[in-house]
């Protein structure tokens, strides 16, 4: 795993009334598949905000490929590329009148030549399985659609680092599963993805890593198993245990089941060995 970013001592405030990050410190790696949970207000957004180099934090210092960021045009340039930031409502983000428009936007704006444009194009949409969709109005799509045109937008940057907000809202459960898988064939090329959620059972089967925001501060960074395990912070920042983690505690299964296939092949053990 590579580090993209390193936040030391960020914090920032949107008035005097309202710190969303508050001396927060927190690194971000390729590889890996992070998620972000924490209640509305918990500093999200404005952590994404921050990575993406839409928002400057007011103190402390990010590090960009282990260098100290000076938020100059050319770094924003720099950052942006290989930190692509994914907003939760994709019609916010889709403007072109076709699928493949869509797409090449971002790398004709980077002004590469032509093969390049080209390549990251048609890699960005066969990863997000919009083949057939090229030439569609991105606008008449299902809402799993246009979350994968999305996606594909950023991709087709070449980035490092995916920044997710809420992916699985709004999708119905096959949408959700289709997302899923291609999401994870993204971190098997090397992407880092970090989601921010407030689906625990999501967080629980998909990430190798939870970030914990509360009132601007990240207050656990570990592994889904250690943090679910928490009563005390799930308390304190609002959140449950997820369903398979409760089941797998109730029937002291080892290791804990991350999907519902875990608890079948599990529930065949003891039938296999009469």
């Amino acid at each position: 795993m590579e580090e993209i970013l390193r936040f030391a001592k960020i914090s920032f405030s949107y008035d005097k009334e309202r710190i969303a990050l508050n001396d927060l410190s927190v690194s971000l790696y390729t590889s890996e598949k992070v998620a972000v949970l924490g209640n509305n207000g918990a500093g999200k957004s404005t952590f994404f905000l921050c990575c993406n180099g839409i928002v400057k934090p007011k103190s402390g210092e990010i590090y960009f490929k282990k260098n100290k960021f000076q938020w100059t045009r050319k770094e924003n340039i720099l950052l942006r590329q290989a930190v692509g930031l994914i907003f939760q409502d994709p019609d916010n983000q889709i403007i072109a009148g076709t699928v493949e428009a869509e797409i090449s936007f971002g790398p004709m704006n980077l002004k590469l030549d032509e093969n390049t444009v080209r390549k990251q194009v048609d890699d960005a949409i066969t990863n997000m399985q919009l083949e057939e969709m090229r030439l569609r109005a991105p606008h008449y799509l299902s809402g799993g659609e246009k979350k994968r045109v999305s996606i594909a937008d950023v991709l087709a940057m070449n980035p490092q680092l995916l920044l997710l907000d809420e992916p699985g809202a709004s999708l119905d459960p096959a949408n959700t599963s289709l997302l899923e898988k291609n999401l994870d064939m993204l971190t098997e090329k090397g992407l880092g993805l970090v989601i921010a959620t407030h689906d625990v059972d999501f967080a629980w089967r998909w990430a190798d890593r939870i970030l914990v925001f509360h009132r601007g501060e990240v207050v656990a960074d570990a592994d889904p198993e250690t943090v679910f395990s928490n009563s005390s912070l799930l308390n304190r920042c609002g959140l449950a245990q997820p369903i398979l983690y409760q089941v797998g505690k109730i029937f002291n299964m080892n290791p804990l089941p991350r999907v519902i296939a875990d608890v079948r092949k599990m529930s065949e053990l003891p039938r296999s060995n009469k």
